[in-house]
């Protein structure tokens, strides 16, 4: 996929002050850098690391008195301790540097994806730079779901979802273009995914049924609106499904499904909004501009 060509500056006063806010951001991001590598570097590594240990010593993966406010809580789908288990046989230094590849990596496909000769890249990696940076410094498995998200793919969103759950939304886009087959290859990743883990980590998947609770969301420092109603939050949820399908169609559609993948979740951090790169390019835009001009031709 070739990747695509420079945007034209915007004129007026929104370019000036866009690329003001991507300084400030930037500013925040090696600050935000700084703080966690000096007080919790690697601090959600170790979170998957544990995991992957408990599944080798044949432990609960969530276990009924987990504090979910502690660092190493581990909240996600079984399918990343899994991937942890060969991981935890290792001293953690040599798996956290295994893992930080995996991140870094992604970080840096994530930008070859979304074009990094493209003017919004830069701009978005500056207003973004805040989360990029804590969540690179603490390895969270959000950078990869964002490289997923970007790819955009039925298997790449299945297996983000299979990671994070929230990432599923992003099926919405093809629900509101009447996509079919590729929501058909979407819900035949995910079940094929699933079933998967289920046959590697049978008592871990059932368990993480019951972990599906609100009581998970613990005491953070919580952006969603679940924090002032949980009534607000379903109705802000439900009202962004809608706009989503709504959008799906427009040039706003993938961005909108993006964004609502990112901001459901009850549980919201400022790390997860790394995941907006994924909105910068459409899967497929650039296959169906060049059929559109052969079609004018």
């Amino acid at each position: 996929m070739t990747v695509p060509p420079p945007v034209a500056r915007s004129a007026g006063l929104a370019g000036p002050a866009v690329l003001v806010l991507a300084a400030f951001g930037l500013l925040a991001g090696v600050a935000t850098l700084w703080m966690h590598l000096t007080t919790d570097p690697l601090a959600d590594v170790r979170a998957y690391y544990d995991a992957g240990a408990r599944l080798n010593a044949g432990l609960p993966l969530y276990p009924a008195d987990a504090d979910p406010n502690a660092p190493e809580f581990y909240r996600y789908p079984p399918l990343l301790a899994i991937a942890f288990r060969p991981l935890a046989l290792l001293p953690f230094e040599a798996a956290a540097a295994i893992w930080m590849v995996v991140v870094l990596g992604s970080l840096v496909a994530t930008v070859w994806w979304i074009g990094p000769r493209r003017r919004e890249t830069w701009i978005a990696l500056g207003i973004l730079g805040l989360p990029i940076a804590w969540s690179a410094s603490v390895g969270q498995a959000q950078v990869p779901v964002t490289l997923l998200t970007a790819l955009g793919s039925p298997w790449a969103i299945a297996l983000a979802a299979h990671l994070k759950l929230f990432p599923a939304l992003v099926a919405l886009w093809w629900i509101g273009r009447r996509e079919w087959r590729r929501l058909t290859a979407f819900a035949a990743w995910a079940a094929g995914i699933g079933l998967l883990q289920l046959v590697l980590a049978p008592q871990a998947t059932i368990d993480f049924l019951g972990t599906l609770t609100l009581q998970q969301v613990g005491h953070v420092r919580n952006l969603s609106p679940f924090v002032a109603s949980p009534i607000l939050w379903a109705a802000l949820v439900g009202a962004g499904v809608l706009l989503a399908l709504r959008l799906a169609p427009t040039r706003w559609g993938w961005a909108a499904a993006v964004a609502l993948s990112v901001l459901a979740t009850p549980r919201l951090l400022s790390y997860m909004f790394v995941t907006f790169l994924a909105a910068l390019r459409e899967p497929g835009a650039e296959a169906r501009a060049a059929g559109d001009a052969r079609a004018r031709a």
